[in-house]
């Protein structure tokens, strides 16, 4: 599998979804876009977050106050840099995605901070 995903990701794909790598700000693809659709998984294309869900953080990173759909990320305790932070992962494949943190706006409060090169974006015209 190690393999066949090297050969269909692009290296920064890779890094951040396998290696749990973070893409450095305001340089991905999804921090300031617009469109409306469904974000998705760029490892199995399983649908996280909803356009509709996003918010400008400032922070450089695609922000989301909610997921698409309860159960579609699962979260853990991430210790690596000397900090305590909470990790979100693609349910369906376990690919890292980014960070979760409890300054996002209402109604949950939360911020999940997501790489862009974690996802992909379905725009509504173009879904089935």
């Amino acid at each position: 599998m190690t393999d066949d995903l090297k050969s269909r990701l692009t290296p920064i794909q890779y890094a951040v979804t396998q290696e749990a790598v973070t893409e450095r700000p305001f340089t991905g693809a999804y921090w300031d876009n617009h469109a409306d659709g469904v974000y998705r998984c760029i490892v199995c294309h399983a649908p996280l977050f909803d356009a509709g869900q996003k918010f400008e953080s400032g922070t450089g990173w695609p922000s989301f106050y909610d997921v698409v759909e309860n159960g579609r990320v699962t979260t853990v305790t991430d210790r690596s840099f000397g900090m305590d932070r909470t990790e979100v992962r693609c349910a369906a494949c376990g690919a890292h995605l980014g960070h979760l943190f409890p300054d996002g706006p209402r109604p949950t409060g939360l911020r999940y901070c997501i790489n862009s090169a974690a996802l992909d974006l379905t725009t509504r015209s173009s879904e089935p």
